[in-house]
C-alpha cells in the first residue's frame, strides 16, 4: 500500500500543469508557489486562445485558470474545451476572484472540480492541486484497470465461444464416423441457413447461432443402427420409423447443455423434419409452431442434399431442385422462407460453388433418409 502511495506521490509531482491566467504577476505567484513543493512540469499563458491550442498540441493533466480575463473569459473558455472531441479533458481548478454563486454554478456545470479564491492561501493552493491530481490520477488508473478487465473479459469469452464451437465440430465428426454425408454438406447448408436467416432480417448474431447450430442437425443419426443408417435400399416402414427416430435422439444428445448455440442446435434437431402443414416429425408440429430455425435448416437442408452427388443418385439440377421446393410451400416447408429462398439464389449458388464437395469427399454408401425425400 505505502509503494502504491508512493507511485501516486510520483505521479503527482511530475503532472504536467497548464496556468492559464491574463496576468502574468498571478502566473508567477503560482509557479513559484507550486515549485517550491516539487512540481516542476509546469506551462502558462496570458492568452486563453493559445491555452486551447497548446491542449489540442499535448496533454495536460490539470488546468489552473482564471474567470476574469479579457480575450476570452473562464467561460468561454470551459465552452470551447467542452467541444472538442476526440480528446481526453483534463481536470479544471478555478483561481478566481469572482465569487458570486452565478460564477461557481456555471463553472461547477462545466466540468471544473474545484475552486481557489483570491487572493488565496499557499498552503490551500498546494493542497487543491495535490487532491484534484491524485483524484485525476486515481481516476485514470481506474480507467486502465477497467479497459483491461474489459480486454481479459473479451478473451475469456472468445476462448468459451471457440470451446463451444469445437464441441460442435466435434459432434459433427462423431456423427460423420456413422453418417456419410460429406462433411460438406453440413458447411453447406448451415451457410445456406445463415443466408436464409439475414435474408429474412434475423438479427445478425441469431443468424449466426443458427450457422453454427446448424450442423448438428442430424448427429442423432450416430443412435441409429448400421443395418438400418446404411441400407443400401429403400427402408421398409418398420426401418423407416427407426430411422425417424434420429431427430428425438439427436434432441436427447443436445438437451439441457446450458448453453445457447447447444440448446439452439437441440431444437434444429428435434424440429427440421417437421413439415409447415403437420405431416413431419416427430412432433407434428404446424406452421409457426415450428421454430424459425428448424424451418430454415429444413429447406437448407433438402436443397443441398437434392443438387449433391451420391453414390445413388446423381445431382439434381438447380431448376429442378428448385421446382422441388417451392412444390412443398405450404405443405412441406414455410411458404415465405421458399419465396425468400429463391430470390436468394444466386447468392446460396455462390456459396455452394464455395464449399463444393472435393472428389475424395463424393464417395460413400446411400443414405436411407434422403431416399425417402426424393423419391
Amino acid at each position: 500500500m505505502i509503494a502504491r502511495d508512493d507511485a501516486l506521490q510520483r505521479e503527482v509531482r511530475a503532472a504536467r500543469i497548464l496556468i492559464v491566467d491574463d496576468v502574468a504577476a498571478n502566473i508567477e505567484v503560482i509557479t513559484e508557489t507550486l515549485s517550491l513543493v516539487g512540481y516542476d512540469a509546469m506551462e502558462s499563458t496570458t492568452s486563453p486562445v493559445l491555452a486551447l491550442g497548446m491542449l489540442d498540441v499535448a496533454p495536460y493533466d490539470l488546468v489552473l485558470l482564471d474567470m476574469n480575463m479579457p480575450e476570452m473569459d473562464g467561460h468561454q473558455f470551459l465552452a470551447a474545451l467542452g467541444s472538442r472531441s476526440g480528446r481526453e479533458r483534463p481536470p479544471i481548478l478555478v483561481i478566481t476572484a469572482q465569487t458570486d454563486s452565478e460564477t461557481k454554478r456555471r463553472a461547477l456545470a462545466a466540468g471544473v472540480r474545484d475552486f481557489i479564491t483570491k487572493p488565496f492561501l499557499l498552503w490551500e493552493l498546494e493542497q487543491r492541486v495535490r487532491n484534484t491530481l491524485e483524484l485525476h490520477f486515481h481516476h485514470r488508473r481506474v480507467q486502465k484497470m477497467n479497459a483491461e478487465l474489459e480486454m481479459r473479459v473479451r478473451a475469456r469469452t472468445q476462448e468459451l465461444e471457440e470451446t463451444r464451437k469445437e464441441v460442435i465440430r466435434r459432434l459433427c465428426s462423431a456423427g460423420e464416423f456413422r453418417d456419410n454425408e460429406t462433411g460438406q454438406h453440413v458447411v453447406r447448408m448451415s451457410h445456406f441457413s445463415h443466408h436464409l436467416a439475414l435474408a429474412i432480417g434475423l438479427p445478425d448474431a441469431e443468424a449466426e447461432m443458427i450457422r453454427d447450430a446448424a450442423p448438428l442437425h442430424d448427429i442423432g443419426k450416430i443412435g441409429i443402427p448400421d443395418a438400418i443408417l446404411l441400407k443400401a435400399g429403400r427402408l421398409n416402414s418398420r426401418e423407416w420409423e427407426v430411422m425417424k427416430r434420429h431427430a428425438e435422439i439427436g434432441g436427447e444428445i443436445l438437451a439441457n447443455s446450458g448453453i445457447a448455440l447447444l440448446e439452439l442446435a437441440k431444437t434444429i434437431a428435434l424440429t427440421h423434419h417437421e413439415q409447415w402443414d403437420g405431416g413431419g416429425y416427430p412432433g407434428g408440429l404446424k406452421g409457426d409452431a415450428i421454430p424459425i430455425a428448424g424451418r430454415i435448416t429444413a429447406v437448407a437442408d433438402v436443397f443441398d442434399a437434392l443438387t449433391s452427388e451420391r453414390p445413388y443418385k446423381p445431382s439434381w439440377p438447380v431448376d429442378k431442385s428448385l421446382a422441388f421446393i417451392k412444390e412443398g410451400a405450404g405443405r412441406h416447408f414455410d411458404p415465405v422462407l421458399v419465396g425468400r429462398f429463391e430470390c436468394e439464389l444466386p447468392a446460396i449458388l455462390e456459396l455452394k460453388n464455395r464449399f463444393r464437395d472435393s472428389e475424395c469427399e463424393s464417395s460413400g454408401v446411400a443414405q436411407a433418409w434422403l431416399h425417402q425425400v426424393i423419391d
